[in-house]
């Protein structure tokens, strides 16, 4: 005999069919500290974060700790950071034992020591002024470390090499006209009736781009040397200009270098020789002007050095060099704005994917950007040049 069940259940049918399960990610409402420690290498005077930055940082429930006068180069007050929600230290070690520190350049060996296991180190790299001591070290200390020459966006585009390259170019024409005044008492640019003053620029990257409109800006000849056909050619439609342009042949670019008052080195040359021999340099013009933007990274010019914001230049056989590797710390506010506001974005991004974790998971290009992950090196050509052993970081992340 059939009958009717008479259980009891507060669902509905469909409500008990098996569903597929979806697993959470978790997001934390305040998910890490930030460190912002004071720049002491290189006479920086740069930093990551305004204070509005910190604020909007702040009210989205993050920690922001900030080292007593580290804005004081940009001239933001520690006053300004306060009221922006920062919490302001007297000790550097306090703002290194956050969850993610943003630097402007590497942290010294001392600086590395105060650094917990597996923080989030977002810096510059500087390769070239780099030994092997400082990768060991960091390697030590399980750090994951994040480099700003290898952050890319979605469209695989150094974001932020590109925004620290264009206040670069234009920083160094300048530059470059401060000093040929000191050095000749030329002005970099064209009066009616004189002639103009001839620019040569290695490079058609991004810096050479913007320093290439800078130069034709205050009415400079300009002349761009690459070894790339496309960056060339690409160069020729942005710049509405007719600019002469070459492939880097010596006996070209020795005659261009001879004739010129400036000359821009725009190429990295990382493991590779420079593209303007001493030969070229001792026939270039008294007095003038060789400015390297790229010395960190591999220096386009055999004859320049590494310059500080004290001594900013040195003169050889009668041509003032200048070599800094932190060129745009000479416009320390703006350059400070720039950088600020990728670094929101870029934070803020965390949130949205849930954490830096899931990023790495779900986003190649942020792996991509890793040249340290929990002590372990990720980078190719860092451990072909230091003699590291080198781990692909597809394999540790999947």
């Amino acid at each position: 005999m059939s009958h009717t069940s008479t259980i009891f259940t507060p669902f509905k049918e469909e409500e008990l069919i098996p569903k597929e399960e979806k697993l959470e990610v978790v997001r934390k409402g305040k998910m890490h500290s930030i460190g912002i420690p004071k720049e002491i290498s290189l006479s920086e005077k740069r930093l990551c974060l305004i204070p509005d930055a910190v604020q909007v940082l702040v009210q989205a429930g993050h920690k922001v700790v900030i080292e007593k006068g580290a804005g004081e180069g940009a001239h933001y007050t520690d006053l300004q950071y306060a009221e922006a929600g920062a919490l302001i230290v007297d000790n550097p070690q306090e703002a290194f034992i956050q969850d993610i520190i943003l630097k402007i350049n590497p942290p010294t060996c001392q600086e590395i020591d105060y650094l917990k296991p597996n923080t989030y180190l977002i810096s510059a790299l500087q390769l070239n002024l780099r030994d092997k001591d400082y990768f060991v070290k960091l390697s030590e200390k399980k750090i994951n470390a994040i480099a700003f020459e290898f952050i890319t966006d979605e469209y695989e585009q150094l974001s932020l090499v590109r925004l620290i390259g264009e206040i670069a170019g234009s920083v160094s024409i300048l530059y470059a006209s401060e000093l040929l005044a000191l050095s000749s008492g030329l002005m970099l640019g064209g009066i009616t009736g004189v002639r103009p003053t001839e620019v040569v620029i290695i490079g058609a990257g991004i810096v050479g781009e913007f320093a290439t409109k800078a130069a034709i800006g205050l009415g400079a000849n300009v002349r761009v040397f690459d070894n790339s056909l496309s960056k060339l050619r690409r160069l020729h439609s942005i710049v509405d200009h007719r600019v002469p342009t070459s492939i880097i042949d010596p006996r070209e670019l020795t005659k261009a270098v001879r004739r010129a008052d400036v000359v821009i080195g725009a190429l990295p040359r990382l493991n590779l020789p420079p593209v303007v021999t001493e030969d070229m340099v001792l026939k270039m013009k008294k007095g003038s002007v060789i400015i390297d933007i790229t010395v960190d990274n591999g220096k386009a010019i055999e004859t320049s050095e590494l310059t500080s914001l004290e001594n900013p230049f040195i003169i050889k056989h009668d041509v003032v060099h200048c070599g800094l590797p932190n060129l745009t710390a000479r416009m320390p506010r703006s350059t400070t704005k720039a950088i600020s506001n990728f670094f929101l974005s870029y934070i803020l991004g965390y949130d949205e994917d849930g954490g830096y974790e899931n990023m790495l998971l779900s986003k190649k290009e942020v792996k991509q950007s890793l040249y340290m992950y929990k002590g372990r090196h990720t980078k190719l050509v860092i451990c072909k040049k230091f003699d590291l052993p080198y781990h692909d970081i597809n394999l540790l992340i999947f």
